[in-house]
Formats: C-alpha cells, sequence, structure tokens
C-alpha cells in the first residue's frame, strides 16, 4: 500500500485514526498502531511479513543481551555483532546476492544460477533503524526497551516503515512511552500530509512521465534539448517523489503524536556539493556519519578513506548496481576536491555562480542514478554535450515545454523555501479565524486536485520503494 492509494486515503487512514483515538491507554493504542502497520506492510508483501518481524525480534533480543552485560563490554559486544551480521546478511541477501553473483560471475567466468530473491519493501530502511538501536543500546546512549510491543512499535511503524525517513529509537523513545495529543500538531500533520501528497502526485508523477519520454529515448527521435528535459524532469521526479513521502511520514506522525526528524531542507538551493548532502535525505546521511564515518576516524585520521568507504556504502545502499556504487564515489570525489580546494575557490563567488556550480553537478549525478546499464549512460553523456550529432531540440520537446510550462514554473517555485515564508506571512497578517479558515480552504483544495489525478493517473511509483 502507498499513502498516494484512494485505499489509503478514504479507507486504512481514517480506520487506523478511528480506531486509535477510540482508546485512551497508551498500550492499547501503541498495539493498534502495530497491527495497522503489519497490515500497511502486507497489503503489498504478504510473504515478507516474516522477515520484518524476525528482524525485530533479533534485535529486540540482542538490545536486552546488551543491557544485560553492559558492564562486560566484551561480552556485550557480541550483542552489536549478531546484531549487525544478521541485518546486514539479511540486507545482503535478498538486496545484493544477485549482484554479488553476477559480479563473480564476470570476473572468474562461472555461470553460477542467479538467486532471484524479490527485494522486500523497505528492507534498507528498517534493518538500519535496528542496527542503529542495538548500536545505541551499547554505547549508552538508550537503555534497552523491555516491552517488546514497544520495540516493535519502533521498528514497523507505518508512517516512516516501507521509504523512510529513517528513525532512531533516541528520537521518539520517550513519545511511544508518553506521547499526548495536540490538536495543533493534528492540525499540522494534516497539512503537512496533504502538501506532501500533492507533491507527490501532481509534481513527482507528472515528471516522471516527462522523464519516461525524453530521457534514453531512441536516438531516432532523441535530442540534446530532449534529453536534459528529461534528466531535469527525473532530477524533479525525484526529488518531490521521496520529499513528499517523507513529508507525508512527518505529518501522519504529528497526527499520532510523534515528531520524526526533517529529511529534506530544499536541497536544490545548495551552493555546494557538501551543502546538497547537508540537505539531502538527511537521516541516511546522518547514519552514515554517526555509524561509519565517525567511527572510522572521520576528519582525524584516514580521512580520504573514510570518505570513500562512506560513498561507495552510500551509493550501494541505493541499489545492487555498479551504476550506483559510481554514483556514490562520484559524489565522494566531488566532496573531496570541496574540501581540499573548490570551496575556497566558490566562496567568494556571487551565490547565484555557487548555485549554478551546485546544480549542475547535481543534476549530472542524476543521470548516473538513473542508468543501470553504462553504455546507456555514455550515450546520453553523448546526447547531454552535442557530441552524438543529433539536433538540438525536436518539435516534441517544443510542444512538452509550452504544455507543461506553468507546472515547471511551479515545481521550480516549490524547490524554493517559499511555503514557510508564505505560511510565516500567513501567521502575522490573518486573524487566527481567517486562518484556520484559510488553511482548511486549502487542504480541500489540494487534496481534492490530488483525488481527481489519483483517480485518472496509472503512473503512481514511489521510487525509492525499490531501495
Amino acid at each position: 500500500m502507498v499513502f498516494s492509494s484512494l485505499t489509503f486515503l478514504f479507507f486504512f487512514l481514517p480506520a487506523s485514526l478511528i480506531c486509535y483515538y477510540a482508546f485512551a491507554k497508551r498500550s492499547v493504542r501503541n498495539f493498534i498502531l502495530v497491527v495497522f502497520s503489519f497490515i500497511f506492510y502486507a497489503w503489498g508483501e504478504p510473504i515478507w511479513v516474516g522477515l520484518l518481524a524476525i528482524s525485530a525480534v533479533c534485535d529486540y533480543l540482542n538490545g536486552l543481551f546488551i543491557e544485560h552485560f553492559r558492564k562486560r563490554r566484551a561480552i556485550a559486544r557480541f550483542g552489536v555483532v549478531a546484531s549487525v551480521a544478521i541485518n546486514l546478511g539479511l540486507l545482503a541477501t535478498f538486496k545484493y546476492s544477485d549482484f554479488i553473483v553476477e559480479t563473480v560471475n564476470q570476473l572468474t567466468g562461472l555461470s553460477l544460477a542467479l538467486p532471484g530473491f524479490l527485494l522486500p519493501i523497505g528492507i534498507s530502511f528498517y534493518t538500519f533503524q535496528t542496527i542503529s538501536y542495538t548500536i545505541d543500546v551499547y554505547k549508552g546512549e538508550v537503555p534497552a526497551q523491555r516491552n517488546f510491543m514497544n520495540f516493535v512499535l519502533f521498528v514497523v511503524c507505518f508512517h516512516q516503515l516501507v521509504a523512510g525517513p529513517i528513525v532512531r529509537y533516541a528520537h521518539i523513545a520517550h513519545e511511544i512511552e508518553h506521547r499526548v495529543f495536540s490538536l495543533q500538531d493534528f492540525s499540522a500533520g494534516v497539512t503537512r500530509f496533504i502538501r506532501g501528497l500533492f507533491k507527490k502526485v501532481f509534481i513527482a508523477n507528472t515528471a516522471g512521465e516527462l522523464c519516461v519520454q525524453f530521457l534514453g529515448q531512441d536516438p531516432a527521435s532523441a535530442s540534446m534539448a530532449g534529453e536534459w528535459l528529461g534528466l531535469i524532469a527525473y532530477s524533479l521526479q525525484i526529488y518531490f517523489d521521496f520529499s513528499g513521502y517523507s513529508d507525508m511520514a512527518i505529518g501522519l506522525g504529528w497526527m499520532f503524536g510523534f515528531h520524526y526528524h526533517e529529511n529534506f531542507k530544499h536541497p536544490y538551493t545548495a551552493t555546494s556539493i557538501s551543502d546538497f548532502w547537508r540537505r539531502w535525505h538527511i537521516s541516511l546521511a546522518t547514519f552514515f556519519k554517526d555509524y561509519v564515518y565517525v567511527p572510522l576516524g572521520g576528519n582525524r585520521r584516514h580521512m580520504v578513506r573514510n570518505l570513500f568507504i562512506v560513498w561507495a556504502l552510500t551509493g550501494i545502499w541505493h541499489g545492487a548496481n555498479w551504476n550506483f556504487v559510481l554514483w556514490g564515489l562520484y559524489f565522494g570525489v566531488l566532496i573531496y576536491l570541496e574540501k581540499v580546494v573548490l570551496l575556497s575557490i566558490l566562496k567568494p563567488l556571487p551565490k547565484v555562480i555557487q548555485h549554478a556550480y551546485a546544480l549542475f553537478l547535481i543534476v549530472l549525478g542524476w543521470a548516473i542514478f538513473y542508468f543501470t546499464d553504462i553504455e546507456k549512460l555514455l550515450a546520453c553523456f553523448k546526447i547531454l554535450f552535442g557530441l552524438s550529432g543529433l539536433p538540438f531540440s525536436n518539435f516534441d520537446v517544443s510542444v512538452a515545454i509550452w504544455s507543461n510550462i506553468f507546472w515547471l514554473l511551479l515545481a521550480c517555485a516549490l524547490c524554493l523555501p517559499l511555503a514557510a515564508r508564505f505560511d510565516h506571512w500567513c501567521s502575522v497578517t490573518l486573524r487566527p479565524l481567517q486562518l484556520q479558515c484559510f488553511v482548511i480552504a486549502q487542504n480541500l483544495l489540494l487534496l481534492s486536485v490530488c483525488v481527481v489525478l489519483l483517480v485518472g493517473q496509472t503512473y503512481n511509483p514511489f521510487i525509492y520503494f525499490r531501495f
């Protein structure tokens, strides 16, 4: 099940809210959330519910083991090792086994059969969440959760289960047991959810259709402008797809009393690649920083080695293919060059040049991310830079641009922090009752647009479901 579906909007979400708020006792509410979360996950992938449960049980027991032997660090460390080994083992088996076998076959000339496992939705997210829990328990940053139902809620809560953000136990430990209802938070959560839905349905889905139409198309009908249009469309699609999902997850959290950390902070306003990665998929970036980069030595020792290990892992986390490794290392090289020389050159320059530099390299990076076939990637770069002998533009590109010009302007505007500024202006300009009426009208309008589009759309993927 996805958030941007009529089933979720008109059946699952209302049912979960009604059942949740029908009871005042916290333990009952937690149980209801767990039940609905398993239903949510099983809706599309019933065969993998057992795998999700195994991961939760293993790390619940590992947390208790670490807590019990806290004063005997050498023994407690076995709990961390077991957690990392089990979770990364599951991840390697179900996400990377085909990639590993294919690589071995290519390097050795063997013809080993591919395992052919299906990828369980959300496995990259929930395995990282439970790994972070056991490590934090070992480091003494959080106590082990002794209530099994509360721990399962942390792992399976449907708000962020299948596509993040990666939630750390420390961030919501108090709210699992002591959250309180706030009408203001609930109202803000509804608004945040609907805005995220609009970003997904109106912006990301339209961008995805343009991307499919122009990026990597048949050379017989391709053009340089068309390839750039397709790549820009993909850059918009992946941002509004994932940030829209994160907005919906955060909004759902507020409706149920949880406060998840922000996952995006207007990344396309970045002035450098380093700045971009402080704004994009923040929960993943901080995970690798806190649990890989810093333990390896961070900036103190072997900085270059640590940097490239982290970026290779960042790439491979996104997908089992060499283009993802290349994509991660691409950004690793750029960040290293910024640390060494580029930032000192960029800082004195006007902001517009810094933005242009960052956007150009970010958009090129999305080409590496998009094409899993390296030959198609190279062909794409040839077209982008006019080395393929194809025309600059054609009739299809002109039609696509002018028929989507207002959508394109809106998409670009929504990449900027204009919504927050508009909300602030409304809050200081309108009277409380006027503000409430305006917010309700805005939400109804955006929701109506989304519902109309969902009724007629067949193209409605979530890109990060496959990671």
